[in-house]
């Protein structure tokens, strides 16, 4: 990824807040062929110190699901469009539209597992985590054997994280004049848009 210093961050509660916020991540690996191929998934993370633990699964018919390694997961933050019009300094320094955003790769190696004890502690605990967050009481019954038989669906991997890029363009590079006033402007915009506002402001001297 390319990140210039002015963006990098190398605090990994940055990553922390990257995976609350949005824990559905894309997993990017070669195949034999050579050839690209691109999944979205959820995944669970876990910090411990500078170690991190991500777990997630492929539908078995999923080409990836027989990838190993190397392996880039991308996790996605807020974005949002910056219009030069909000710039002051628009005129004088003849300023281009832009894109502010937070993201970060992490390269590693995959792990793949599809013994049945360690799929249903992997979906047990994945159901567990995202039902709470909608407020939802689903849960995986281990003594069901319908739902044992789904398991044969499924390839569950780990993700052993090598090295952690984390970016956050959020108009560092600009006077202090302009950064608040993309932050304004910003504040009025959708979701997205707001989020960064608030990261914009949060980073302020």
């Amino acid at each position: 990824m390319y990140t210039p210093r002015a963006f990098a961050v190398d605090d990994l509660q940055a990553l922390d807040a990257l995976f609350a916020r949005d824990a559905f991540a894309t997993l990017v690996t070669t195949g034999d062929d050579g050839a690209p191929l691109a999944s979205q998934l959820p995944v669970l993370y876990r910090r411990d110190g500078d170690t991190l633990h991500i777990e997630g699964h492929w539908a078995r018919p999923n080409p990836q699901a027989s990838h190993y390694s190397p392996a880039l997961m991308i996790v996605h933050g807020p974005h949002a469009y910056v219009s030069p019009g909000w710039y002051p300094d628009k005129e004088a320094a003849a300023r281009v539209p832009t894109w502010n955003y937070a993201t970060a790769h992490l390269r590693g190696r995959l792990e793949r597992f599809d013994d049945e004890s360690a799929l249903v502690d992997l979906v047990t605990r994945t159901s567990d985590v995202f039902e709470a967050r909608v407020g939802g009481e689903w849960r995986f019954e281990s003594d069901d054997d319908r739902q044992r038989r789904q398991l044969r669906g499924i390839v569950g991997f780990r993700f052993h994280v090598d090295a952690v890029e984390i970016k956050h363009k959020l108009s560092q590079n600009h006077p202090a004049a302009n950064r608040s006033a993309v932050a304004e402007a910003l504040s009025a915009g959708d979701t997205n848009a707001r989020e960064i506002a608030a990261m914009m402001r949060a980073i302020e001297p």
